[in-house]
Protein backbone atom coordinates (compact mmCIF):
# COMPACT_ATOMS: atom_id res chain seq x y z
CA UNK A 1 0.00 0.00 0.00
CA UNK A 2 1.06 3.60 -0.54
CA UNK A 3 2.10 4.78 2.94
CA UNK A 4 1.01 7.96 4.68
CA UNK A 5 3.35 10.90 4.29
CA UNK A 6 4.41 13.24 7.08
CA UNK A 7 1.78 15.84 6.25
CA UNK A 8 -1.00 13.24 6.31
CA UNK A 9 0.19 11.90 9.66
CA UNK A 10 0.20 15.46 10.99
CA UNK A 11 -3.36 16.01 9.73
CA UNK A 12 -4.62 12.81 11.36
CA UNK A 13 -3.16 13.86 14.70
CA UNK A 14 -4.74 17.30 14.28
CA UNK A 15 -8.10 15.66 13.67
CA UNK A 16 -7.65 13.71 16.90
CA UNK A 17 -6.76 16.85 18.85
CA UNK A 18 -9.80 18.70 17.52
CA UNK A 19 -12.16 15.83 18.30
CA UNK A 20 -10.62 15.33 21.74
CA UNK A 21 -11.10 19.00 22.66
CA UNK A 22 -14.63 19.23 21.23
CA UNK A 23 -16.45 16.28 22.85
CA UNK A 24 -20.20 15.84 22.56
CA UNK A 25 -22.40 13.39 24.44
CA UNK A 26 -24.67 10.73 22.95
CA UNK A 27 -27.29 11.90 20.42
CA UNK A 28 -25.89 15.44 20.61
CA UNK A 29 -22.83 14.92 18.39
CA UNK A 30 -23.98 17.68 16.04
CA UNK A 31 -20.72 19.59 15.54
CA UNK A 32 -18.79 16.30 15.52
CA UNK A 33 -20.98 15.09 12.64
CA UNK A 34 -20.45 18.36 10.74
CA UNK A 35 -16.69 18.15 11.22
CA UNK A 36 -16.54 14.57 9.97
CA UNK A 37 -18.80 15.45 7.03
CA UNK A 38 -16.47 18.24 5.87
CA UNK A 39 -13.41 16.00 5.98
CA UNK A 40 -15.08 13.12 4.13
CA UNK A 41 -16.55 15.42 1.49
CA UNK A 42 -13.19 17.14 0.94
CA UNK A 43 -11.63 13.71 0.37
CA UNK A 44 -14.11 13.06 -2.41
CA UNK A 45 -16.28 10.56 -0.56
CA UNK A 46 -19.97 10.13 -1.16
CA UNK A 47 -21.47 11.23 2.18
CA UNK A 48 -24.88 10.63 3.72
CA UNK A 49 -26.33 12.11 6.90
CA UNK A 50 -29.70 11.42 8.51
CA UNK A 51 -32.78 13.32 9.60
CA UNK A 52 -33.29 13.17 13.34
CA UNK A 53 -30.07 11.30 14.02
CA UNK A 54 -26.43 12.30 14.33
CA UNK A 55 -23.66 10.32 12.66
CA UNK A 56 -22.94 9.73 8.97
CA UNK A 57 -21.86 7.29 6.29
CA UNK A 58 -19.09 8.00 3.76
CA UNK A 59 -18.17 5.78 0.83
CA UNK A 60 -15.45 5.35 -1.77
CA UNK A 61 -15.52 2.85 -4.61
CA UNK A 62 -18.47 0.94 -6.06
CA UNK A 63 -19.83 -2.56 -6.27
CA UNK A 64 -18.95 -5.70 -4.35
CA UNK A 65 -17.53 -6.58 -1.93
CA UNK A 66 -18.71 -3.92 0.53
CA UNK A 67 -16.32 -3.46 3.45
CA UNK A 68 -17.50 -1.26 6.32
CA UNK A 69 -15.26 0.42 8.88
CA UNK A 70 -17.04 1.70 11.98
CA UNK A 71 -16.16 4.28 14.61
CA UNK A 72 -18.23 5.43 17.56
CA UNK A 73 -18.33 9.22 17.99
CA UNK A 74 -19.90 10.12 21.35
CA UNK A 75 -18.21 11.24 24.55
CA UNK A 76 -19.05 10.45 28.16
CA UNK A 77 -20.62 12.82 30.69
CA UNK A 78 -18.44 12.68 33.78
CA UNK A 79 -16.79 14.70 36.51
CA UNK A 80 -13.38 16.03 35.45
CA UNK A 81 -11.42 18.24 37.85
CA UNK A 82 -14.52 18.84 39.93
CA UNK A 83 -16.82 19.75 37.01
CA UNK A 84 -19.29 17.60 35.10
CA UNK A 85 -18.72 17.84 31.37
CA UNK A 86 -18.54 15.96 28.08
CA UNK A 87 -15.24 14.10 28.02
CA UNK A 88 -13.54 11.56 25.76
CA UNK A 89 -12.22 8.96 28.20
CA UNK A 90 -13.29 5.86 26.24
CA UNK A 91 -11.14 6.44 23.16
CA UNK A 92 -13.87 7.39 20.70
CA UNK A 93 -11.86 10.46 19.68
CA UNK A 94 -8.99 8.13 18.74
CA UNK A 95 -11.37 5.74 16.97
CA UNK A 96 -12.65 8.59 14.80
CA UNK A 97 -9.08 9.64 13.99
CA UNK A 98 -8.17 6.05 13.07
CA UNK A 99 -11.14 5.69 10.72
CA UNK A 100 -10.48 9.13 9.19
CA UNK A 101 -6.84 8.15 8.75
CA UNK A 102 -7.90 4.90 7.10
CA UNK A 103 -10.09 6.93 4.75
CA UNK A 104 -7.12 9.17 3.88
CA UNK A 105 -4.81 6.21 3.28
CA UNK A 106 -7.27 4.08 1.32
CA UNK A 107 -8.27 7.03 -0.85
CA UNK A 108 -4.66 7.11 -2.09
CA UNK A 109 -4.71 3.54 -3.33
CA UNK A 110 -5.41 2.67 -6.95
CA UNK A 111 -7.78 0.01 -8.26
CA UNK A 112 -10.10 -0.45 -5.32
CA UNK A 113 -12.27 -3.44 -6.24
CA UNK A 114 -15.47 -2.91 -4.30
CA UNK A 115 -16.95 -0.35 -1.90
CA UNK A 116 -15.45 0.93 1.35
CA UNK A 117 -18.10 2.32 3.71
CA UNK A 118 -17.01 4.43 6.67
CA UNK A 119 -19.63 4.47 9.43
CA UNK A 120 -19.45 7.15 12.13
CA UNK A 121 -21.95 5.95 14.69
CA UNK A 122 -23.54 8.00 17.49
CA UNK A 123 -24.58 6.99 21.00
CA UNK A 124 -22.46 3.91 21.62
CA UNK A 125 -22.37 4.83 25.31
CA UNK A 126 -26.17 4.58 25.38
CA UNK A 127 -26.10 1.17 23.72
CA UNK A 128 -28.52 2.39 21.06
CA UNK A 129 -26.45 3.98 18.29
CA UNK A 130 -25.81 0.77 16.36
CA UNK A 131 -29.53 -0.03 16.35
CA UNK A 132 -30.21 3.44 14.92
CA UNK A 133 -27.60 2.96 12.19
CA UNK A 134 -29.13 -0.40 11.28
CA UNK A 135 -32.52 1.30 10.84
CA UNK A 136 -30.86 3.94 8.64
CA UNK A 137 -29.49 1.24 6.33
CA UNK A 138 -25.83 1.49 7.32
CA UNK A 139 -25.36 -2.28 7.15
CA UNK A 140 -27.33 -2.93 3.98
CA UNK A 141 -25.23 -5.01 1.59
CA UNK A 142 -22.16 -5.10 3.87
CA UNK A 143 -19.95 -8.19 3.44
CA UNK A 144 -17.21 -7.36 5.97
CA UNK A 145 -17.29 -5.08 9.03
CA UNK A 146 -14.22 -3.92 10.94
CA UNK A 147 -14.24 -1.94 14.18
CA UNK A 148 -11.55 -0.73 16.56
CA UNK A 149 -11.23 -0.06 20.27
CA UNK A 150 -8.27 1.13 22.34
CA UNK A 151 -7.38 -1.39 25.04
CA UNK A 152 -6.18 -0.74 28.60
CA UNK A 153 -2.50 -1.44 29.17
CA UNK A 154 -3.44 -4.30 31.50
CA UNK A 155 -5.19 -6.08 28.61
CA UNK A 156 -2.91 -5.29 25.67
CA UNK A 157 0.45 -3.53 26.09
CA UNK A 158 1.53 -0.66 23.89
CA UNK A 159 2.90 -1.87 20.56
CA UNK A 160 0.68 -4.95 20.39
CA UNK A 161 -2.75 -5.55 18.87
CA UNK A 162 -5.38 -8.28 18.82
CA UNK A 163 -7.60 -9.35 15.90
CA UNK A 164 -10.80 -9.61 17.96
CA UNK A 165 -12.31 -8.35 21.22
CA UNK A 166 -14.62 -10.84 22.93
CA UNK A 167 -16.93 -8.43 24.75
CA UNK A 168 -19.52 -9.64 27.20
CA UNK A 169 -23.23 -8.91 27.22
CA UNK A 170 -24.45 -5.92 29.23
CA UNK A 171 -27.70 -4.28 30.14
CA UNK A 172 -29.14 -1.77 32.60
CA UNK A 173 -32.30 -1.66 34.68
CA UNK A 174 -34.08 1.41 35.96
CA UNK A 175 -36.01 0.55 39.11
CA UNK A 176 -38.58 2.18 41.38
CA UNK A 177 -39.35 1.05 44.92
CA UNK A 178 -42.79 2.04 46.19
CA UNK A 179 -43.24 1.84 49.94
CA UNK A 180 -45.34 4.00 52.28
CA UNK A 181 -44.60 7.37 53.90
CA UNK A 182 -44.78 7.84 57.64
CA UNK A 183 -43.51 10.13 60.37
CA UNK A 184 -39.90 9.27 61.16
CA UNK A 185 -40.85 8.93 64.84
CA UNK A 186 -43.29 6.16 63.88
CA UNK A 187 -41.42 3.98 61.33
CA UNK A 188 -43.68 1.03 62.09
CA UNK A 189 -46.51 2.85 60.33
CA UNK A 190 -44.66 3.13 57.00
CA UNK A 191 -42.53 1.13 54.56
CA UNK A 192 -39.08 2.71 54.26
CA UNK A 193 -38.05 2.41 50.59
CA UNK A 194 -34.41 3.05 51.52
CA UNK A 195 -34.41 -0.02 53.75
CA UNK A 196 -35.90 -2.00 50.88
CA UNK A 197 -33.10 -0.73 48.60
CA UNK A 198 -30.46 -1.74 51.15
CA UNK A 199 -31.93 -5.22 51.35
CA UNK A 200 -32.03 -5.41 47.57
CA UNK A 201 -28.32 -4.54 47.28
CA UNK A 202 -27.51 -7.26 49.80
CA UNK A 203 -29.72 -9.88 48.16
CA UNK A 204 -28.44 -9.21 44.62
CA UNK A 205 -24.94 -10.05 45.87
CA UNK A 206 -26.14 -13.58 46.65
CA UNK A 207 -27.06 -14.48 43.08
CA UNK A 208 -24.86 -17.47 42.29
CA UNK A 209 -24.40 -18.72 38.72
CA UNK A 210 -21.71 -20.81 37.01
CA UNK A 211 -18.42 -19.43 38.40
CA UNK A 212 -16.62 -20.37 35.20
CA UNK A 213 -18.50 -17.62 33.34
CA UNK A 214 -17.84 -14.03 34.54
CA UNK A 215 -20.92 -12.02 35.53
CA UNK A 216 -21.89 -9.18 37.84
CA UNK A 217 -24.90 -7.14 38.96
CA UNK A 218 -24.60 -3.99 41.06
CA UNK A 219 -26.60 -0.90 41.96
CA UNK A 220 -24.95 2.13 40.34
CA UNK A 221 -27.32 4.96 41.33
CA UNK A 222 -29.92 5.57 44.03
CA UNK A 223 -32.14 8.54 44.93
CA UNK A 224 -34.62 8.77 47.78
CA UNK A 225 -36.15 11.21 50.23
CA UNK A 226 -36.59 14.96 50.05
CA UNK A 227 -35.77 18.07 52.03
CA UNK A 228 -37.61 16.88 55.14
CA UNK A 229 -35.43 14.42 56.99
CA UNK A 230 -38.18 13.48 59.43
CA UNK A 231 -40.27 11.62 56.84
CA UNK A 232 -39.95 7.92 56.06
CA UNK A 233 -39.52 7.96 52.25
CA UNK A 234 -42.02 5.98 50.23
CA UNK A 235 -40.18 6.15 46.93
CA UNK A 236 -36.65 5.24 45.87
CA UNK A 237 -35.39 5.13 42.30
CA UNK A 238 -32.25 3.22 41.38
CA UNK A 239 -30.19 1.83 38.49
CA UNK A 240 -28.57 -1.55 38.03
CA UNK A 241 -25.61 -2.34 35.78
CA UNK A 242 -25.60 -5.99 34.69
CA UNK A 243 -22.78 -7.86 32.91
CA UNK A 244 -22.29 -11.43 31.69
CA UNK A 245 -19.66 -12.92 29.41
CA UNK A 246 -22.18 -14.96 27.41
CA UNK A 247 -25.69 -14.29 26.17
CA UNK A 248 -27.02 -17.44 27.88
CA UNK A 249 -25.62 -16.32 31.23
CA UNK A 250 -27.18 -12.89 30.73
CA UNK A 251 -30.58 -14.52 30.16
CA UNK A 252 -30.17 -16.52 33.37
CA UNK A 253 -28.98 -13.48 35.33
CA UNK A 254 -31.94 -11.42 34.12
CA UNK A 255 -34.39 -14.04 35.47
CA UNK A 256 -32.67 -14.04 38.87
CA UNK A 257 -32.82 -10.24 39.11
CA UNK A 258 -36.57 -10.22 38.53
CA UNK A 259 -37.03 -13.01 41.09
CA UNK A 260 -34.92 -11.21 43.71
CA UNK A 261 -36.80 -7.93 43.24
CA UNK A 262 -40.14 -9.68 43.61
CA UNK A 263 -39.04 -11.55 46.76
CA UNK A 264 -37.49 -8.50 48.45
CA UNK A 265 -40.51 -6.36 47.67
CA UNK A 266 -42.91 -8.94 49.08
CA UNK A 267 -40.86 -9.36 52.27
CA UNK A 268 -41.31 -5.65 53.04
CA UNK A 269 -44.78 -5.23 51.62
CA UNK A 270 -43.37 -2.89 48.96
CA UNK A 271 -43.50 -2.94 45.17
CA UNK A 272 -40.34 -2.96 43.04
CA UNK A 273 -40.84 -1.98 39.39
CA UNK A 274 -38.11 -2.71 36.81
CA UNK A 275 -37.59 -1.35 33.29
CA UNK A 276 -34.77 -2.82 31.22
CA UNK A 277 -32.73 -0.77 28.77
CA UNK A 278 -31.04 -2.06 25.61
CA UNK A 279 -29.34 -5.39 26.25
CA UNK A 280 -26.06 -5.33 24.35
CA UNK A 281 -25.23 -8.83 23.10
CA UNK A 282 -21.97 -10.62 23.74
CA UNK A 283 -19.48 -10.93 20.90
CA UNK A 284 -20.17 -13.24 17.99
CA UNK A 285 -17.12 -12.63 15.84
CA UNK A 286 -16.29 -14.16 12.49
CA UNK A 287 -13.10 -16.23 12.18
CA UNK A 288 -12.46 -15.21 8.58
CA UNK A 289 -12.71 -11.50 9.43
CA UNK A 290 -10.47 -12.03 12.47
CA UNK A 291 -7.96 -13.92 10.30
CA UNK A 292 -7.81 -10.96 7.91
CA UNK A 293 -7.29 -8.60 10.86
CA UNK A 294 -4.56 -10.83 12.26
CA UNK A 295 -2.73 -10.83 8.92
CA UNK A 296 -2.98 -7.03 8.87
CA UNK A 297 -1.50 -6.82 12.39
CA UNK A 298 1.37 -9.10 11.40
CA UNK A 299 2.01 -7.05 8.24
CA UNK A 300 2.23 -3.80 10.24
CA UNK A 301 3.73 -4.87 13.59
CA UNK A 302 5.23 -8.29 12.97
CA UNK A 303 4.14 -11.71 14.19
CA UNK A 304 5.71 -11.25 17.64
CA UNK A 305 3.35 -8.33 18.37
CA UNK A 306 0.06 -9.99 17.39
CA UNK A 307 -1.89 -10.92 20.52
CA UNK A 308 -4.67 -13.53 20.70
CA UNK A 309 -8.28 -12.32 20.85
CA UNK A 310 -9.01 -10.38 24.04
CA UNK A 311 -11.69 -11.45 26.50
CA UNK A 312 -13.22 -8.26 27.92
CA UNK A 313 -16.04 -7.81 30.46
CA UNK A 314 -17.00 -4.51 28.83
CA UNK A 315 -20.03 -4.23 26.56
CA UNK A 316 -19.98 -2.81 23.04
CA UNK A 317 -23.01 -2.09 20.84
CA UNK A 318 -20.88 -2.94 17.78
CA UNK A 319 -22.14 -6.50 18.24
CA UNK A 320 -25.73 -5.52 17.40
CA UNK A 321 -24.53 -5.42 13.79
CA UNK A 322 -23.51 -9.08 13.78
CA UNK A 323 -26.68 -10.06 15.60
CA UNK A 324 -28.83 -8.33 12.97
CA UNK A 325 -26.73 -9.59 10.03
CA UNK A 326 -25.28 -12.99 11.03
CA UNK A 327 -24.03 -13.64 7.49
CA UNK A 328 -21.78 -10.58 7.67
CA UNK A 329 -18.11 -11.17 8.55
CA UNK A 330 -17.19 -8.87 11.44
CA UNK A 331 -14.45 -8.36 13.99
CA UNK A 332 -13.05 -5.58 16.15
CA UNK A 333 -9.37 -4.64 16.36
CA UNK A 334 -8.03 -4.42 19.92
CA UNK A 335 -5.28 -1.78 19.84
CA UNK A 336 -2.63 -1.66 22.55
CA UNK A 337 -1.59 1.93 23.23
CA UNK A 338 -0.33 2.22 26.81
CA UNK A 339 -3.78 3.28 28.00
CA UNK A 340 -3.79 4.16 31.72
CA UNK A 341 -5.23 4.23 34.34
CA UNK A 342 -8.25 2.75 32.52
CA UNK A 343 -11.19 3.30 30.22
CA UNK A 344 -13.82 5.76 31.52
CA UNK A 345 -11.33 7.18 34.02
CA UNK A 346 -11.35 11.00 33.93
CA UNK A 347 -7.54 11.02 33.71
CA UNK A 348 -7.34 8.42 30.94
CA UNK A 349 -4.35 8.90 28.63
CA UNK A 350 -2.55 6.83 26.02
CA UNK A 351 0.30 6.89 23.53
CA UNK A 352 -1.20 8.96 20.71
CA UNK A 353 1.34 7.60 18.21
CA UNK A 354 -0.69 4.37 18.38
CA UNK A 355 -3.38 6.16 16.35
CA UNK A 356 -1.17 5.93 13.26
CA UNK A 357 -0.51 2.26 14.00
CA UNK A 358 -4.26 1.76 14.14
CA UNK A 359 -4.66 3.53 10.80
CA UNK A 360 -2.09 1.29 9.15
CA UNK A 361 -3.62 -1.92 10.55
CA UNK A 362 -7.19 -0.96 9.66
CA UNK A 363 -6.29 0.18 6.15
CA UNK A 364 -4.28 -3.00 5.62
CA UNK A 365 -7.21 -5.17 6.70
CA UNK A 366 -9.61 -3.39 4.33
CA UNK A 367 -7.09 -3.53 1.49
CA UNK A 368 -6.82 -7.29 1.86
CA UNK A 369 -10.46 -7.44 0.77
CA UNK A 370 -10.88 -4.63 -1.77
CA UNK A 371 -7.33 -4.97 -3.08
CA UNK A 372 -7.91 -8.67 -3.78
CA UNK A 373 -5.34 -9.68 -1.17
CA UNK A 374 -7.61 -11.78 1.01
CA UNK A 375 -5.90 -14.22 3.34
CA UNK A 376 -6.83 -17.86 3.16
CA UNK A 377 -8.93 -19.52 5.82
CA UNK A 378 -6.56 -20.42 8.67
CA UNK A 379 -8.18 -23.80 9.38
CA UNK A 380 -5.65 -25.61 7.27
CA UNK A 381 -2.52 -23.62 7.90
CA UNK A 382 -1.88 -21.91 11.17
CA UNK A 383 -4.27 -20.76 13.83
CA UNK A 384 -5.83 -17.39 14.42
CA UNK A 385 -4.95 -17.84 18.07
CA UNK A 386 -1.25 -17.32 18.60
Amino acid sequence: MIPLNKQEIKEIKQHFLHLHTHPEISWKEIETTRYLYRIAANLGCSVRTFDGCTGLIAEIGTGKPVVAVRSDIDALWQEVDGKYQAHHSCGHDAHMAIVLGSMIKLQKQAKIQGTIRFIFQPAEEKGAGALAMIKKGAMDGVDYLFGVHLRPDSETPDGRAAPAILNGASTTFEGTILGEEAHAARPHLGINSIEVAAALVNRLAFIHLDPMVPYSVKMTSIQAGGESSNIIPAKTVFSLDVRAQTNDTMDELRKHIHAVCKAVGQSFGATIQLTEGHCIPATSYNEEAAAIMKEAIVAVLGADYASPPIVSPGGEDFHFYSKAFPEMKATMLGLGCGLKPGLHHPDMSFNEDAIITGVDIMAEAVWRVVGKMQVKNTNGGGSLFL
